[in-house]
């Protein structure tokens, strides 16, 4: 018979967790999200005890997805079936502003991929970019670049943008946004924008025949 491994002396009165500290850690880093990577000193107790990450996570309904070739770990709702299970991970509902941003960060993911370099985007070219579907002039100008900062600093809060050391003006498009953000979903976002301005551009032009 092999030898059991030693039990782990609890971290606190009434505590029956099995996990090492760390790998609590990585657990609860799972749950809130968005996701660990290898640069989170979560990383290595997360690979140890892969197999009991896993089985905690299965308990809530979750999956863990470990993508070792981008190096990135995050949780999903697990494939139940007609099984009725709560849902636990928080939905991030969106501004237009953002849902712009996010495609615009997926493009450059995917031509940074196609070339084989790292996905790397300046502070400036972010604010170009929304620039335009956010213009105004005096006070309406203000507010339009509090909203594009508010956009970019929530994609550096969810780690979809990730500082580069020594540099505050450059990010890299974290490769957990493919995982998150696949292509069908891109296809359909970017499909109702077009059709949005589609929208919008009929109605401007109509004004313009009116006047």
């Amino acid at each position: 018979m092999a030898d059991l491994a030693p039990a782990l002396p609890p971290l606190f009165p009434e505590d029956r967790g099995a996990l090492a500290y760390d790998s609590r850690l990585a657990l609860c880093k799972l749950l809130t999200g968005p996701c660990i990577d290898p640069d989170s000193p979560l990383w290595p107790p997360l690979l140890r005890d892969e197999a009991e990450v896993r089985s905690r996570l299965a308990e809530v309904f979750l999956d863990l997805v470990i993508d070792r070739e981008r190096k990135v770990a995050f949780t999903r709702p697990a494939e139940t079936g007609e099984l009725d299970v709560p849902v636990l991970q928080r939905s991030t509902p969106l501004s237009y502003l953002e849902s712009v941003l996010l495609l615009h960060l997926r493009q450059v993911l995917v031509d940074a991929d196609t070339r084989g370099e790292r996905a790397v985007v300046e502070e400036s070219e972010l604010l170009e970019v929304l620039g335009v579907y956010a213009p105004g002039a005096g006070a309406d100008q203000v507010l339009a670049t509090k909203r594009i900062s508010a956009a970019i600093d929530k994609m550096r809060k969810n780690t979809i943008l990730q500082g580069i050391r020594g540099d505050d003006r450059r990010f890299e498009v974290s490769p957990t946004l493919r995982l998150l953000f696949p292509a069908e979903e891109v296809a359909a976002l970017a499909g109702a924008y077009q059709a949005l301005a589609s929208g919008n551009a009929a109605s401007q032009s109509s004004e313009d025949d009116d006047e």
